[in-house]
């Protein structure tokens, strides 16, 4: 059992609390650092954790072996530095980064304290989504040609303020909150991108606002990709990989349609389980040494260099290099 600090008690910081504090055996939340400390007070006491608003309190607390970030994105550059200083192995939430070169100073800084980096891609440990990788890994597809992701929601139409709305913080649209997340998935089974052509539609400006991204990616290994996401319209989630034997499609957490030649489609039957929970877990078990965290350094930077593209190709309207 670790010891850990929650920094940010937001929407998503109380849900990573809520996945692990009582039911997990492997963490458990003993200080949260929030800037509004008198807003989180009564969710602090509820999960039985005390409460600062000094990360510095964190990171000075020899009792505490780990910290995970659910903050502004622009501040996890300096966090993580800050936590690999202190010598504290650090979960930070998705984006990593939004640029390339402060990811990986991140990773450098991490490796050189000897801290375990981990990045919060839930979508990787929906059982859909695992399912989905051991079949492309099991060679099932045949020769990978493409790769197909989507993923939407209408949460600008739920947020009318806040750090999220504000384009340095989430750049390109919907590509930062729910885009990133499909654009992971392609890579965990594509591997890493090496051009990306994008486009930003805007129909309506803030609040609200409206806007479809899409994007053409080609991967290292030869395959194509296609990248849609809708900030304005109910959650909807695809990954779909398209091989030389036949295709899988992820729709879901646990729905998976898998198309073979000559064979009826097959719906395997995959059992629920809570995603924030496991990669938590997963992260504890890499700071314990029983096995390494699942998402590389290596895929967390390609992860990073992917979006940096998107989002140059995006503002410039040519093609953008990831590598």
């Amino acid at each position: 059992m670790i010891d850990s600090a929650i920094v940010g008690l937001g929407r998503w910081g109380r849900s990573l609390v809520e996945s692990v504090q009582g039911k997990s055996g492997h963490l458990r939340f003993v200080l949260g650092i929030e800037p509004e400390a008198a807003a989180a007070r009564d969710f602090a006491s509820r999960h039985g954790f005390r409460l600062s608003a000094d990360y510095a309190d964190a990171l000075s607390d020899l009792a505490i072996g780990a910290v995970v970030l659910a903050t502004p994105h622009s501040l996890h550059h300096g966090q993580v530095l800050a936590a690999a200083r202190a010598g504290k192995a650090v979960f930070c939430e998705k984006p990593l980064s939004l640029t390339k070169q402060e990811a990986a100073g991140m990773i450098d800084a991490c490796r050189s304290a000897g801290v375990v980096l981990g990045v919060g891609h839930n979508r990787r440990w929906w059982p859909a989504m695992r399912e989905l990788k051991r079949i492309v890994d099991a060679g099932s597809l045949g020769t990978l040609l493409h790769v197909e992701g989507h993923n939407s929601n209408e949460n600008s139409n739920q947020v009318a303020g806040g750090w999220r709305t504000l384009p340095a913080e989430s750049p390109g649209g919907g590509m930062t909150g729910a885009g990133l997340h499909a654009l992971d998935a392609m890579l965990s089974i594509a591997g890493p991108v090496r051009r990306v052509r994008a486009r930003l539609l805007e129909r309506k400006p803030p609040p609200a606002p409206q806007d479809t991204v899409s994007a053409l990616l080609e991967f290292e290994s030869g395959a194509s990709g296609l990248l849609a996401t809708v900030r304005a319209t109910p959650f909807f989630w695809r990954v779909h990989a398209f091989g030389t034997k036949g295709s899988a499609e992820v729709l879901g957490e646990t729905e998976l349609v898998l198309r073979m030649s000559g064979k009826p489609p097959q719906r395997p039957q995959l059992e629920p389980g809570d995603s924030l929970r496991a990669e938590l877990e997963a992260f504890v078990d890499a700071v314990e040494r029983r096995a390494p965290y699942p998402v590389s350094t290596a895929q967390m930077l390609q992860t990073v260099a992917a979006f940096e593209a998107v989002i140059r190709a995006l503002e410039s309207g040519a093609d953008a290099s990831a590598t």
